[in-house]
């Protein structure tokens, strides 16, 4: 499926700075120190920013790499999320990945922004990123307009790797074409077998000169010595999953629309606990890979047999360190039975 030659999967970890920068560093440093090659910050407005805590997390590390996962060409101006990419990739010493997507759009609506052409302003924010990585003096006049705009460092990795976040079939497809790479938002290898039908279309139109394509899958993952509280942390994240899975989604699993709509609407009233509550057993198996450290393991050899990797996102599990420390472990498992 994709064009990246190597047998080892990547892994990568989301951090949410919902939680004070300096533990996200340290989660970071636990991250590296536990063999994950990539460290996502989430992006959300009602959150701690993500370049912010982008550079204390590479301040605890040494090796990994680090990136925003993902932000939005809607909040930042794309020339002004290329700016800070660099920054990171220069007080990184080259360490930078550029995760970039359509954003959210109920979180946008909350700051009356208009969710306008999605996959063109993706597209068009990293084309322009790429030239004002390279030293280009730019102007833009597409979905989002720049005029003479340039950059007053020059990135040491040279050119950024994009990683597009998607799950409909348009980004998926853009994103096999023409970015380096993508984070698939599933959990479950059916939606992952689903993706790479569609990445293939892409892979066959990508030019020769894009080099290697990497697929990643960035799934809400739970993991705990006990079955049950991994499942119940698992909770939260499933539910806004699901208030925003699409219907031929949701029949992909035999959910219930109405069930659906029913954990929708509480999160739509701002009643959380009700949300929560409304999450069911079969919404947790779609869309979380949640359970013991063995359990995990399982899912995610069944996941990469359709990409390159994974992305281990939130919650984590009941208690982070233990979650990370578990979730390298499962890693390990697979990697050993894979050999």
């Amino acid at each position: 499926m994709s064009t990246n030659a190597d047998t080892e999967p990547t892994v990568g970890i989301e951090l949410t700075p919902e939680h004070p920068i300096e533990r996200i560093a340290e989660l970071a440093a636990l991250a590296e120190n536990e063999g994950f090659d990539i460290a996502f910050a989430s992006s959300h407005y009602f959150n701690r920013d993500p370049f912010v805590t982008l550079s204390r997390m590479a301040e605890a590390t040494d090796s990994i790499r680090l990136g925003p996962g993902v932000v939005n060409p809607y909040e930042t101006h794309p020339v002004k999320l290329a700016a800070q990419t660099a920054t990171i990739d220069e007080f990184s010493d080259g360490r930078a990945v550029f995760g970039i997507g359509a954003g959210d759009r109920s979180s946008l609506a909350n700051l009356g922004i208009e969710h306008e052409r999605p996959l063109r302003r993706v597209l068009e924010t990293f084309d322009v990123a790429r030239d004002l990585w390279a030293g280009e003096t730019v102007s833009h006049d597409g979905t989002f307009a720049a005029s003479d705009a340039s950059l007053n460092l020059e990135p040491p990795s040279g050119r950024i790797p994009v990683y597009v976040g998607a799950q409909g079939p348009h980004m998926l497809r853009m994103s096999a074409k023409h970015a380096d790479g993508v984070l698939v938002n599933a959990a479950h290898p059916r939606d992952l077998e689903w993706a790479a039908g569609q990445l293939e279309h892409g892979l066959d139109e990508r030019p020769a000169d894009r080099g290697a394509f990497e697929a990643l899958a960035f799934a809400s993952v739970s993991v705990a010595a006990d079955e049950a509280a991994a499942r119940e942390a698992a909770r939260p994240p499933v539910a806004f999953i699901v208030g925003g899975a699409a219907d031929p989604v949701l029949d992909r699993h035999d959910i219930d629309r109405e069930a659906a709509s029913s954990v929708g609407d509480a999160l739509s009233k701002g009643d959380l606990t009700d949300a929560f509550d409304r999450v069911t057993p079969a919404m947790i198996d779609a869309f979380c890979v949640a359970g013991t450290t063995a359990q995990v393991a399982d899912r995610f050899d069944a996941m990469l047999d359709h990409v390159d990797g994974i992305v281990v996102g939130s919650p984590l599990g009941p208690e982070l360190e233990d979650a990370i420390e578990r979730a390298s472990e499962a890693i390990a498992r697979v990697r050993t039975s894979r050999q």
